[in-house]
C-alpha cells in the first residue's frame, strides 16, 4: 500500500487516577500494551511509534526489548516499533505528541491513540485507514473517538505550538480546521469512546471483554 499510515501510541502519562502504568495493566495474561499492538497488527499498519514519559523504566523492566526500541526499530508481531521518550511529560499528552511527530517521516499520515482506549475491531479499523482527507475520525452513535487519522497537511503543523500554551491540545486545534477537511466514519464498536482512566472503569472493560 502506498504511503501507509504510521500509528503512535500515546503511554506517557502518570495513570494517577489508575493508580498504576495503564500500559502494564495485565488482560488476557498479557500486559494491556501488548494486547494493543496485538490488535493493532490485525490492520494494515507496519509501523508504530511508542510515546512513552512517566515511568519510562518501568515499561523497560516488564518488556525489555521497548528499550532496544529507543535506539532502532524492533520487530513484533510483523509490526516494526520504535519508542520515543518525552522529556517533559508534565506539559501533557499533547507534549508526548508533539516529541513523537518529531520523529515521523513529514510524508507520513499517521494514527493516533492513547493507551487508554482500545483498538477498535480490525475491519472498521481498517475502513479508518483507508478513509483519505486531511484528518479522519471515527463516530459511535454520534460520538467522535480514537483512532483519528491525521495527513501531514495537519499535523506537521502541531510540532510547532507551544506545549505550555493553552491552545496546545488537539482538540482545539481541530476546531480549527475547514470541516471540508474533515472526515467521519461511522463505526459499530464502541471501543473507540472508551477511556480506561480509573479501576473501575478498567475492571468493567475486562468484565465486559470476557463475557
Amino acid at each position: 500500500m502506498k504511503n501507509r499510515p504510521v500509528f503512535v501510541l500515546l503511554a506517557g502519562g502518570k495513570s494517577e487516577r489508575m493508580g498504576t502504568d495503564k500500559g502494564l495493566l495485565k488482560f488476557n495474561n498479557n500486559y494491556w500494551i501488548l494486547e494493543q499492538l496485538n490488535r493493532i497488527s490485525n490492520s494494515t499498519i507496519q509501523k508504530i511509534y511508542i510515546g512513552l514519559g512517566f515511568h519510562s523504566q518501568h515499561y523497560f523492566e516488564a518488556i525489555p526489548w521497548l528499550k532496544d526500541a529507543l535506539v532502532d526499530f524492533v520487530s513484533y508481531q510483523n509490526l516494526n516499533i520504535k519508542v520515543v521518550i518525552n522529556k517533559t511529560p508534565e506539559l501533557g499528552s499533547f507534549s508526548t505528541l508533539q516529541t513523537v511527530l518529531k520523529e515521523v517521516s513529514t510524508n507520513s499520515s499517521i494514527i493516533l491513540n492513547h493507551i487508554d482506549i482500545p483498538i477498535l475491531n480490525a475491519n472498521e479499523f481498517n475502513k479508518i485507514i483507508s478513509t483519505e482527507n486531511n484528518v479522519v475520525i471515527p463516530i459511535f452513535e454520534g460520538k467522535k473517538g480514537h483512532p483519528i487519522k491525521m495527513k501531514p497537511a495537519f499535523w506537521t503543523n502541531l510540532i510547532s505550538i507551544n506545549a505550555a500554551e493553552i491552545d496546545a491540545r488537539l482538540d482545539y486545534q481541530l476546531k480549527k480546521i475547514n470541516p471540508t477537511k474533515i472526515s467521519t466514519v461511522e463505526v459499530f464498536d464502541r471501543a473507540i469512546i472508551l477511556n480506561l482512566n480509573t479501576q473501575k472503569e478498567w475492571n468493567s472493560f475486562v468484565k465486559n471483554s470476557i463475557n
